[in-house]
């Protein structure tokens, strides 16, 4: 065989080495190994759980015209705050995965059963990201599905030649899509070099593959927390999600103190 520096060396084999003794141990140590290995991997599997109340078509998906994926607190929580706040939704199902336990929840829109809201609140590992993702979108019917995530994101990781204007200009919102999507983008698309990474860049990868029209509108932001400003820099979307689900008026003070730290409610609210 051919080493790195490209020289010839002899390769050894223990099948030749006939005066060495065979352990019958080996064998049981093998199939130990193999069972652990296995549950494992059992263990490791994404679990993806549907409520009673939904129900696969007749090439067994679930029925579905539209999925909104959040990822992050203050994707989610704009969603709590100001799409999910009445009684017309309704929880349809959930994701979890080993050691973090419920990954995401699934709402269901009462008033059209194929709009699915999906809200990742928790941790899913790199290496169950493909798995997760090929899980969620592979029981959903993918004719006329469309998918829209929002994620959250360090304003550190947008790269850009004016350093200045990214720290000043934070929070805002910038768009990834696939290329079957033809939706009118509500911000200015991320510019080159910046990508997307973890969730949101494994679902917008199998919706290329699959030819799904997908965006992911990413928010960057300086803050971790739910902040009430970062919140609403997810608006724009509102216009488009008015299309297919009815809105409530924007959320009261009441409601926005459920999803924000209290200690910048009366900062962000009263100006």
């Amino acid at each position: 065989m051919a080493t790195f520096f490209g020289e010839v060396v002899t390769a050894s084999s223990r099948a030749l080495d006939e005066d060495e003794d065979y352990d019958d141990d080996d064998d049981g140590a093998y199939e130990e190994d193999e069972h652990i290995h296995k549950e494992l991997q059992e263990k490791r599997e994404v679990q993806l759980n549907w409520g009673p109340g939904v129900s696969a078509g007749g090439c067994g998906t679930v029925p579905c015209s539209n999925v909104i994926i959040a990822v992050g607190h203050n994707a989610t929580n704009f969603l709590s705050a100001y799409v999910l706040n009445s009684t017309a939704w309704e929880e349809a199902g959930n994701t979890s995965v080993w050691k973090e336990g419920k990954t995401a929840v699934f709402h269901r829109y009462r008033d059209n059963t194929s709009v699915l809201i999906c809200q990742v609140t928790n941790y899913v590992p790199e290496d169950q990201l493909f798995q997760w993702t090929e899980k969620v979108l592979g029981c959903l019917h993918k004719a006329g599905l469309s998918v829209t995530v929002l994620s959250d994101c360090p304003v550190s990781d947008y790269k850009t030649s004016d350093m200045a204007y990214s720290s000043s200009s934070a929070p805002f919102l910038r768009c990834l899509r696939t290329s079957t999507s033809r939706s009118l983008a509500l911000c200015r698309p991320l510019e080159p070099p910046n990508i997307i990474t973890g969730l949101p860049a494994a679902v917008l990868s199998q919706c290329q593959i699959h030819h799904i029209p997908a965006v992911v509108y990413q928010c960057y932001t300086d803050v971790i927390t739910p902040d009430s400003i970062t919140m609403e820099t997810y608006k724009p979307l509102l216009s488009s999600l008015s299309k297919v689900v009815k809105l409530n008026p924007s959320p009261s003070a009441e409601i926005l103190c459920k999803y924000v730290k209290s200690s910048e409610i009366q900062s962000n609210l009263y100006i």
